[in-house]
């Protein structure tokens, strides 16, 4: 048997690179006696259940060679093909369901694996083939569909429809019972998720607005099932979390459903008060299912967000140009005299449409903010501790369409963006809502719109935001605990650089407190990090001469360096020796300029003048390991 098993993998092999490679060039009468011996197989393997599901891989792999031997012969040379498979598929259920699985591969080989394998003509020639011959194909999956009790058989007919739907005619789809089919099937669990797939590539469907109706009509159908499916007061994220490979599939296809609908045809939901009822709910689902702890999904959902928040914010942000947002909104129509004047409430009645679903959003993007740029501790080829930036990771891309989505959120709506965000605080304070992950999160998010508000605004929002943070900091009890908070409030700070400039004091207080975090273990990292993005923003403020001071900060940070740097790693010390060159740079004075670079580089200098002298007295000194890491962090 084992034996029989290795013979037919060997002439599998060999089959499949000649067909491959030297189709062609086989006479006539070999091809013809290949494909028929093939197909002849094929029928007598599926014609029978027990050697159907007992031969399975072996009839997939014959499925598979049936179809490269397609790419050759048809439409030119096997005309019949089509007819002849949804003949054979009649004969008897079996046949029926592993010609389902031909007819998949047929079209996945010519719209999705076909590049690089075929000539741009033949693809063209196979794809009208297709096409032309589809109606046997959409009448048998619907005979199908219609008339089977038959589990396995339903399944590869929906799978294969799914392979079809994104490129067949659309009037297979809506001017047949094609679509009343699926949405029958959609409460059925063992078909759910192969129908939601099917009804997703109908809804990214978007071929303007000739069949509007047929797309409200199903997706209020469909709203009406799902509540039965999925209640409403469902906790989605628990669901999820605790559901079978099966339930998180259904919920990762729901979110590709309602954002491919919503992309394509979400202006055709807003037009009565039915509809608006409907996309509220799916908008609600939406958010819900953004919650469920999964990377993939809330990719999904983030990137509709995205693209959603992005138009509404452009409509309001045009309103002062109006040929602007008649092209915005869709109207591809010349400005008539006084269609302006009715823009404007139009424009209103559209955000107002949105704004407790933008609410409820604007919760979600500060729950799950991203990190904004991953720090990593490494050891370089020398031996020396190093802080690499990570620019392109996963997270960090997501935290700037975080960011991007919130800016859009706080200009919609400023004041329903700052009531959430200390609405969120509050609940630290009062323990409600505490712990690391939760506060991180929001203080990303509170840096994160930096720049949003009015100045004023973001003024008065970031004193309450600082005084909450110290008090927090003030009652937590746990050395750890405050570490977490007085990194989060230097991590804000640093966020608001307008604010920094307008209150010198403030600045300076902040930067004295980074330089007291810089003799604790715990906090020298993020003091240092957050000194250098302070002095970036800020670095004029500390060369010129405050009101109430003797001479500029920077002159005295120089004073005190040794002190400062004192229990700094070789590292830390090379950010913070770049933040006080930054400082130098913004100083318009080249003597004084020269005379701050001195006094930064006495310490290194007394060390490279000590290291020199030792070195006089025994050249083997330099060999030490200590010191060469020693001399490598001064040239740095």
């Amino acid at each position: 048997m084992q034996y029989v098993k290795s013979l037919k993998a060997d002439v599998y092999k060999v089959l499949e690179g000649v067909i491959k490679y030297r189709w062609n060039a086989l006479p006539v009468e070999q091809r013809d006696g290949m494909k028929n011996y093939i197909s002849e197989v094929i029928v007598q393997l599926s014609s029978n259940e027990t050697s159907f599901r007992m031969e399975r891989l072996y009839v997939n792999k014959l499925n598979v060679t049936l179809v490269q031997i397609l790419k050759h012969e048809w439409p030119a040379r096997w005309r019949s093909f089509i007819p002849d498979l949804v003949a054979a598929a009649k004969t008897s259920e079996t046949i029926c369901e592993n010609c389902m699985v031909i007819l998949k591969l047929l079209s996945e080989e010519v719209f999705d694996f076909s590049r690089g394998e075929m000539t741009q003509q033949k693809i063209k020639e196979l794809k009208q083939s297709l096409n032309s011959e589809f109606q046997l194909i959409h009448e048998l999956c619907l005979y199908v569909l219609s008339a089977s009790q038959r589990t396995e058989l339903i399944r590869a007919t929906l799978s294969t429809l799914h392979a079809f739907l994104s490129w067949i005619p659309l009037g297979y789809i809506f001017e047949s019972p094609l679509l009343e089919t699926l949405l029958k099937f959609f409460p059925m669990p063992s078909y759910r998720n192969l129908t939601l797939q099917c009804l997703t590539e109908v809804a990214a469907l978007n071929f303007g607005d000739f069949y509007n109706m047929q797309y409200v009509k199903m997706y209020t159908f469909f709203m009406v099932q799902l509540q039965a499916i999925l209640p409403p007061t469902t906790k989605i994220p628990e669901a999820y979390a605790n559901g079978s490979s099966e339930e998180q599939a259904f919920i990762q296809n729901l979110a590709l459903f309602f954002t491919s609908f919503y992309k394509s045809h979400i202006r055709v939901l807003e037009s009565t008060q039915d509809n608006i009822s409907a996309l509220l709910m799916g908008l609600e689902y939406l958010i819900n299912i953004s919650y469920v702890d999964d990377t993939e999904v809330f990719k999904v959902c983030l990137d509709y967000w995205n693209s959603l928040v992005l138009e509404l914010f452009e409509l309001h942000n045009n309103l002062d140009n109006p040929a602007v947002t008649v092209n915005m909104m869709g109207l591809q129509m010349p400005l008539l005299h006084g269609m302006v004047d009715g823009l404007g409430p139009q424009i209103s009645q559209r955000r107002q449409l949105y704004a407790a679903p933008m609410s409820k959003l604007r919760m979600l993007m500060i729950c799950r903010m991203a990190k904004p740029e991953e720090v990593l501790i490494v050891e370089d080829e020398n031996g020396n501790i190093v802080r690499e930036t990570m620019k392109d990771n996963d997270v960090l891309v997501q935290y700037k369409i975080m960011r991007e989505t919130l800016i859009y959120l706080s200009h919609l709506d400023h004041e329903d963006t700052e009531k959430q965000m200390l609405k969120k605080l509050s609940k630290q304070l009062s323990g409600e809502d505490w712990n690391w992950n939760n506060l991180n999160t929001l203080c990303w998010a509170i840096g994160s719109i930096s720049g949003s508000m009015m100045e004023e605004q973001e003024n008065r929002f970031l004193v309450m935001v600082i005084r909450d943070l110290l008090n927090l900091c003030e009652i937590t009890k746990g050395k750890d605990n405050k570490a977490v908070i007085a990194s989060n409030i230097m991590y804000v700070v640093g966020q608001y650089p307008r604010f920094l400039r307008a209150h010198w004091k403030f600045l300076k207080t902040v930067v004295n407190k980074l330089f007291e975090f810089m003799h604790l273990k715990i906090f020298q990292d993020m003091a240092c990090d957050t000194f250098l993005k302070i002095v970036q923003k800020c670095k004029r403020k500390f060369v010129i001469v405050q009101v109430g001071e003797s001479e500029p900060f920077v002159s005295e940070l120089l004073s005190g360096l040794p002190t400062t740097v004192a229990d700094l790693e070789p590292h830390q010390i090379h950010t913070f020796y770049e933040s006080v060159g930054h400082m130098i740079q913004a100083e318009s004075d080249l003597q004084k300029r020269d005379e701050y670079m001195q006094r930064l580089m006495d310490l290194p200098y007394q060390q490279w003048v000590e290291i020199i002298g030792q070195a006089h007295q025994s050249v083997d000194f330099l060999k030490d390991q200590d010191v060469i890491r020693t001399v490598l962090n001064i040239l740095q």
